[in-house]
């Protein structure tokens, strides 16, 4: 059931709500914050979202002004049915339909042609926009109560590790939001694929939960060459930034095939560090246990690291940590999305660490 906090202005309703089946006046007192202009947190499958009317410009920008976020990083506009697509988008390709009907709702962005009644601060000054459909219970039902698609990026400071919880809201963003929807952990953890169609052939822009493999399965000829734009380069889609979901530590981040050699050149990092931190699966953590360090266990394989990854990154931060080294995953499968979100949080600086004299290849 939901809660409904009596509010005084400036101040935040947090309502808790079920993931599966969100209580009918939860939705609606965020409903009626999204059509009067206000800033509404709420949970996807991916990560939370801060969603705004994406008709409303004054919204939109409540959006960019409560992130901290670079006017020249569009967002994504959500909605609940593909029957809305027209609305927003022109010209939708057929490769687009085929595309929602085997992905749709899920979490893949199109980037297509914007209408033009679209705001352009929400597109960046774009004739371009990001749109998809959430697959969850709670979104769904948030986009249909509301009447109009949601402008969302996800619920935190700008380049700061994305949301996976309600409480990573609450630190980032407790003072900017008008209502939150606590549904608890995403199941994801990683954001949505981007895919543009508005290029041929079509271009992979950010990748995310979606995987790389299965798009290819629909779009043979996809192409996916990894953009690392500046501050103040204008961003053809969110997330192509080269600094972004980065902790406050510096993240040192490590890549190679010898496990011996990668573990010996993070002991050499760790050595003489006291405010060090591992954010590492499970079996690279295990080669750590004698050490007396903070660590961050990522599970087994990409799927249980995924939901993990910002979490980590925030429980080290808490920690106090100056320091955090990662592994990079191999690019298969979600690990390509985990490749890339802890590239980006180590602000483009990988270690290749070569195989020592007679180890594995």
């Amino acid at each position: 059931m939901a809660r409904d906090i009596t509010r005084n202005a400036g101040e935040m309703q947090h309502i808790r709500v079920s993931p599966a089946q969100p209580a009918a006046a939860a939705i609606d007192i965020a409903a009626r914050a999204i059509k009067s202009g206000g800033l509404v947190a709420f949970p996807t499958e991916t990560v939370y979202g801060l969603g705004a009317n994406a008709w409303d410009a004054d919204a939109v920008h409540k959006i960019f002004r409560a992130k901290a976020r670079p006017a020249t990083d569009p967002l994504i506009a959500h909605i609940c049915s593909a029957d809305q697509l027209d609305d927003i988008a022109r010209d939708a390709p057929d490769l687009a339909r085929e595309l929602c009907r085997r992905f749709w709702p899920g979490a893949l962005t199109l980037v297509l042609p914007k209408s033009a009644q679209l705001p352009a601060n929400l597109t960046a000054g774009l004739d371009t926009l990001a749109v998809r459909m959430p697959d969850h219970a709670v979104a769904a039902a948030l986009i249909e109560a509301a009447g109009v698609p949601i402008a969302a990026p996800s619920a935190n400071r700008f380049s700061r590790p994305s949301p996976t919880t309600a409480q990573h809201v609450l630190d980032d963003l407790a003072d900017e939001v008008d209502v939150l929807l606590d549904a608890g952990p995403t199941a994801i953890g990683l954001e949505s694929t981007i895919v543009s169609l508005v290029d041929d052939p079509p271009q992979l822009l950010r990748p995310g939960g979606v995987p790389l493999e299965a798009l290819r399965q629909v779009i043979p000829d996809l192409r996916f060459e990894p953009r690392f734009l500046s501050d103040g380069e204008a961003a053809p889609a969110p997330g192509t930034l080269l600094k972004h979901y980065s902790p406050r530590a510096k993240l040192l981040l490590f890549q190679g095939s010898d496990d011996a050699a990668i573990y010996a050149a993070m002991r050499a990092e760790i050595e003489g560090n006291r405010r060090v931190g591992l954010m590492l699966g499970d079996a690279d953590a295990a080669a750590f246990a004698d050490l007396d360090v903070k660590v961050e266990r990522l599970g087994r394989n990409a799927e249980q690291a995924a939901p993990r990854l910002f979490a980590a990154m925030r429980a080290l931060d808490g920690a106090g940590v100056g320091l955090i080294l990662a592994r990079a995953p191999d690019k298969q499968g979600l690990g390509l999305a985990l490749w890339d979100r802890l590239l980006r949080a180590a602000e483009g600086s990988l270690i290749e660490v070569q195989p020592a004299r007679g180890g594995s290849r």
